[in-house]
C-alpha cells in the first residue's frame, strides 16, 4: 500500500483528516507556518528586489526534521493547508523548507472536513498558486517595512516598546476621528409631544398614544424649547381630535444571509459579547473538529474565513428538506434562495460559512460541545437554516389624527404606528440582532376609520437633547473596515486584538476609546505618513492586494510604488518632530517613604510604578492595576494579572500568602443581597459569585 504523508496546520486538523483518509495516509501538523522574516533584523533586501529573507523559526526546527523524514519515505506529499492566502503561503513554505522539490507533492483545498469533500479534494490536486502566495509575501513584506521602519521613529519621539502597523494605524485613526466627533458635538435641545387617545364613544376600544409629526404652520414639528412645547400643548388641550387617514400595508421581511467572517463577528459580539478573536478561535475549532459521539472526530462547519455568501447546490437541498420535514410546506419558499453580498474582493469560489450537515442540529451535538462552541456553532446553524426559510410577513398601520384647534383655528397632525408580526416565516428560528437601540416594540391599534372620533386622556411633552455618534463595538468597527475594504477576513481579528494589545485603544462598557498614547501617536503618524494613515489609500492596496492574487499584478511594483514615499517620509520624519514628553500617569497612591504622589513609568520591561519626586526619592514597585474590590478570602486588594500566555485575569495582590484568582473582571462594590464579590457578567450585567444576584450595571 502507498504510502501518502498529507501536512496540515493544527493536530486537530489532522485527527479529523486521519478518521476520514484512513491507511495509506500519514497526517502530521506543522503547527502554523515553519518560515518568516528574522524576528531581529529586517528581513527584506530593499536594494534587490524587496527580496525577503526567511528563516525557520527555531521552536520549529524539530518539526522540520519531523517532516522531512517523512516526506523522504512517502510516494506523495500533499499540502492541505488552509484554502486561503495564508494556507497557499504555508504550503510554499513547506515545499522550500523541507525540500520537496525533488519530491512528488501536490497542492489540496477543501472548505469543509466532510467525507464527500475530502474525497473530491483529493482528485481534484493541482500546483501551488504562486499568485495567491505572492497576495499574502507583500502584505507580510509591507507590513514588516512599515512597521519595522516606523517603531524605532516611535521609540525615539514617544516612548520605548510602541510599535505602528499599516493597516491597524487606519483601525486607531477611525476610532480616535470618531472620539473626536463626540468630543465636538454640540446637544441640540428639542422636544416631543404625545396624545394619549381614545375612540369616542370608547366601547370596547382601548387607549393608545400617537405622537406630533407637524404643527400648526404644516411643517415637520421642530419643538424648541420647554416655551414652544407648553404653548401648543395649551392649544391641543383644547383641541378636537378626528382620523384623517388609515393605511393598512402587508409587509414582507427577509431572511438575512447565511454567515462571512465579518458578519459573524458582528452577530457573536452582538449576542454574547465575544471578542472577533475569541469568536474565530472556535469557529477554527468547529471547522477542524471535535469529536461527536460515535462519529469520533468531525468537522461540523465550513471554513471559516470567507467574504463570500454562496451555498453549494448539495447544501441547499438538505437543508430545505430539513425545513419541510422539520416545519412543513408554508415554511419552505418555492426556490432555494441565493444572496448577493456585495465585498470588496469577495472570491465567490468560497462558501458561506454553514454547518456541514443541516441534520446535524445543535440541539444534538450540544453535550459534545463546550459553551462556547455550542453558543457559536447555534448561531451559525440557526442563521442557515433561516436563510432558506420563508418570509416572515407584518401588518404595519398607520393612523393620521387632526387636532382642529377650534378658537385659533390651527391644525396639528398627529400620526400612531403599528407594526404586528402575521406569519413568523423564518423568525421563528432565527432574527438578526441590530447595532441600534433596541427596536421598538409596537401594539396592535383599535380599529379605526375616517372620520372615527377620538377623545383626548392625556399630553405628554418631553425634552430630548440630539446625541452624538456612538463609539465604535467590536461589531460596528468590523463593518465599517469591511465596507471601506481595510482588511480581510482572515486579518479583522487581529486588527483588534492589536489595536489593544499595544494600549492604542481600551474598551470601557464594550465600545473602542482611544487612550492619550492612541491618539498622540495617530496625530504623529497622520501629520507624517499620511499616505500610510490613509483609509482610501489602505483601501487600494487591499485592491492590488486582490490583482496580485486574481490578476497576476506584478507584487514588486505594488511594494516599490508604497515603499519609497514612505521612505522619504521617513527620512523627513526623523528630523522634523521633536520628542513628544507623555504625562505620567497618577495610581491614586502616595509614595510611602515620602508621601508623594505616586505615578505609572515606563521602562525598558514595561510599565512601573515611582514616586513623583524622583530623583530626590527613587521609590519603585511593580506595575498594579486595581479593580477597587477586595479579596473575598483575605480583604487585600484584587488587581488585574497577566498569565504567562498573556491571557488576562484578576487575583489577590498578597500572592503567594493568598491564592485567589477569578477569569472575570471584580466589580467594586459588593452584592448588596449578601456583601459577596460582584464581577461583570455579559459586560452590561453584574452577577454576585455567592448568590444569585444580578444587576443592569450602568454604562458611560
Amino acid at each position: 500500500m502507498k504510502n501518502n504523508l498529507v501536512i496540515v496546520e493544527s493536530p486537530a486538523k489532522a485527527k479529523t483528516l486521519a478518521k476520514i483518509l484512513g491507511k495509506g495516509y500519514t497526517i502530521k501538523a506543522s503547527l502554523g507556518h515553519i518560515r518568516d522574516l528574522p524576528k531581529s533584523r529586517l528581513g527584506v533586501d530593499t536594494d534587490n528586489n524587496f527580496e525577503p529573507k526567511y528563516v525557520v523559526a527555531r521552536d520549529k526546527n524539530k518539526t522540520v526534521k519531523e517532516l522531512k523524514d517523512a516526506a523522504r519515505t512517502a510516494s506523495t506529499v500533499y499540502l492541505a493547508t488552509d484554502p486561503d492566502r495564508e494556507g497557499e503561503a504555508i504550503a510554499w513554505h513547506l515545499v522550500e523548507a523541507i525540500k520537496l522539490n525533488d519530491i512528488k507533492y501536490r497542492r489540496v483545498t477543501f472548505h469543509e472536513i466532510t467525507q464527500e469533500a475530502i474525497t473530491h479534494a483529493f482528485k481534484s490536486t493541482r500546483e501551488i498558486d504562486m499568485q495567491l502566495v505572492n497576495a499574502q509575501q507583500t502584505r507580510r513584506i509591507l507590513d514588516r517595512l512599515v512597521g519595522y521602519k516606523l517603531s524605532p521613529l516611535l521609540w525615539s519621539k514617544v516612548r520605548k516598546g510602541l510599535s505602528a502597523g499599516r493597516v491597524q494605524s487606519v483601525a486607531v485613526k477611525i476610532i480616535v476621528d470618531r472620539e473626536r466627533e463626540i468630543e465636538n458635538f454640540v446637544p441640540v435641545e428639542y422636544w416631543t409631544i404625545e396624545a394619549e387617545l381614545r375612540k369616542d364613544p370608547a366601547g370596547d376600544s382601548e387607549a393608545f398614544r400617537a405622537l406630533l409629526v407637524k404643527t400648526a404652520d404644516n411643517n415637520k414639528s421642530e419643538i424648541k424649547n420647554r416655551d414652544e412645547a407648553t404653548a401648543i400643548k395649551a392649544e391641543l388641550e383644547k383641541a378636537a381630535y378626528s382620523v384623517s387617514k388609515v393605511g393598512v400595508k402587508k409587509t414582507p421581511r427577509q431572511p438575512a444571509p447565511p454567515f462571512i467572517t465579518s458578519t459573524l463577528q458582528q452577530e457573536a459580539w452582538r449576542r454574547f459579547h465575544f471578542t472577533a478573536k475569541m469568536t474565530m478561535a472556535t469557529a477554527q475549532q468547529l471547522y477542524e473538529g471535535l469529536p461527536v459521539g460515535n462519529e469520533g472526530n468531525v468537522g461540523l462547519i465550513t471554513y471559516m474565513r470567507t467574504d463570500s455568501t454562496h451555498v453549494a447546490p448539495s447544501a441547499l437541498a438538505e437543508v430545505r428538506n430539513y425545513i419541510s420535514e422539520k416545519y412543513g410546506a408554508e415554511y419552505l419558499p418555492a426556490h432555494a434562495r441565493s444572496f448577493f453580498h456585495k465585498v470588496k474582493g469577495a472570491q465567490e469560489a468560497h462558501e458561506a460559512i454553514r454547518p456541514t450537515k443541516a441534520w446535524r442540529t445543535p440541539a444534538s451535538i450540544k453535550q459534545c460541545l463546550n459553551p462556547t462552541q455550542y453558543k457559536i456553532y447555534n448561531l451559525i446553524w440557526q442563521r442557515m437554516v433561516a436563510s432558506q426559510m420563508a418570509e416572515a410577513s407584518f401588518e404595519n398601520t398607520t393612523v393620521d389624527i387632526d387636532a382642529k384647534c377650534t378658537l385659533s383655528k390651527n391644525k396639528y397632525l398627529f400620526r400612531a404606528t403599528s407594526s404586528i408580526n402575521i406569519f413568523p416565516g423564518f423568525m421563528i428560528l432565527y432574527s438578526e440582532e441590530k447595532d441600534d437601540e433596541e427596536e421598538k416594540k409596537f401594539s396592535a391599534l383599535p380599529q379605526m376609520v375616517k372620520g372615527d372620533n377620538l377623545k383626548l386622556l392625556s399630553l405628554f411633552d418631553e425634552q430630548h437633547f440630539t446625541r452624538p455618534p456612538s463609539r465604535y463595538t467590536e461589531a460596528t468597527l468590523i463593518k465599517m473596515l469591511e465596507q471601506w475594504g481595510i482588511g480581510r477576513p482572515s486579518t479583522y481579528a487581529p486588527i483588534l486584538s492589536t489595536i489593544q494589545e499595544r494600549e492604542y485603544v481600551t474598551k470601557p462598557g464594550g465600545s473602542f476609546k482611544p487612550t492619550e498614547l492612541g491618539i498622540i501617536v495617530n496625530d504623529l503618524l497622520f501629520q507624517h505618513f499620511s499616505n500610510i494613515v490613509n483609509i482610501d489609500f489602505t483601501a487600494q492596496l487591499e485592491n492590488d492586494l486582490d490583482k496580485i492574487a486574481n490578476e497576476g499584478m506584478d507584487w514588486i511594483q505594488v511594494v516599490k510604488e508604497l515603499y519609497e514615499p514612505f521612505n522619504d517620509d521617513l527620512q523627513k520624519a526623523t528630523e522634523a518632530i521633536e520628542k513628544v514628553k507623555l504625562a505620567d500617569e497618577e495610581t491614586g497612591e502616595l509614595c510611602p517613604l515620602c508621601a508623594k504622589p505616586v505615578v505609572i513609568k515606563v521602562g525598558r520591561f514595561g510599565k512601573f510604578m515611582a514616586c513623583s519626586g524622583y530623583p530626590e526619592c527613587k521609590y519603585t514597585s511593580s506595575f498594579k492595576i486595581k479593580t477597587g474590590a477586595k479579596c473575598p478570602d483575605c480583604g487585600a486588594d484584587i488587581i488585574e494579572k497577566r498569565s504567562k500566555k498573556k491571557r488576562k485575569f484578576y487575583g489577590c495582590s498578597s500572592f503567594p500568602k493568598c491564592n485567589f484568582a477569578i477569569n472575570t473582571k471584580p466589580l467594586p462594590q459588593p452584592c448588596p443581597k449578601c456583601g459577596g464579590l460582584v464581577t461583570e457578567y455579559r459586560i452590561k450585567w453584574g452577577k454576585c459569585t455567592k448568590c444569585d444576584y444580578k444587576n443592569k450595571l450602568q454604562q458611560d
